[in-house]
């Protein structure tokens, strides 16, 4: 189970220290004083998530990111859009370039959230694959043909 929330930070392993994942967390987003903060490790890329824990769930970013993980491609994105909450992870062959969430109240803006990341990261759409774990709709799907080489959901 996973939930979509813009409350996580991935934050490298040599830098984190976990007496102080709360703080680290509200440097970059706002907690609320009752909201517990928990992390996962990532070893496969040398990082930490910390996170905002709600029940029994974890970020949907962790799951974008173990999706990325195990993609064999050299340009690898995977996005997942829920609740207005873009999720999206690239990597370029051992790099991850960007693990991110964004707030986007539709998916027009969650696809501007898309296109800016792969234009600034200086990919090019037309040789990449982009794989969502959420559903999209037959509409979402042609829309992103009209950019990526090839549309995949996992």
């Amino acid at each position: 189970m996973s939930r979509h929330t813009p409350k996580v930070a991935l934050v490298p392993s040599a830098f984190f220290d976990a007496a102080s994942a709360r703080e680290i967390l509200s440097r970059t987003v706002l907690l609320d004083e009752d909201e517990e903060v928990r992390y996962i490790s990532l070893p496969e890329f040398s990082a930490e998530l910390v996170y905002s824990f709600s029940g029994s769930e974890e970020p949907e970013l962790y799951h974008v990111l173990k999706a990325l993980s195990g993609l064999p491609d050299h340009n690898r994105i995977v996005a997942s859009y829920s609740e207005e909450v873009l999720s999206l992870a690239i990597a370029q062959g051992g790099n991850l370039l960007l693990a991110n969430t964004f707030k986007a109240s539709d998916f027009t803006t969650a696809e501007y959230f898309i296109f800016m990341a792969v234009k600034k990261l200086q990919l090019n759409p037309e040789v990449s694959t982009i794989h969502f774990l959420t559903s999209l709709s037959g509409e979402e799907e042609m829309s992103l043909y009209r950019y990526f080489k090839s549309v995949e959901q996992l």
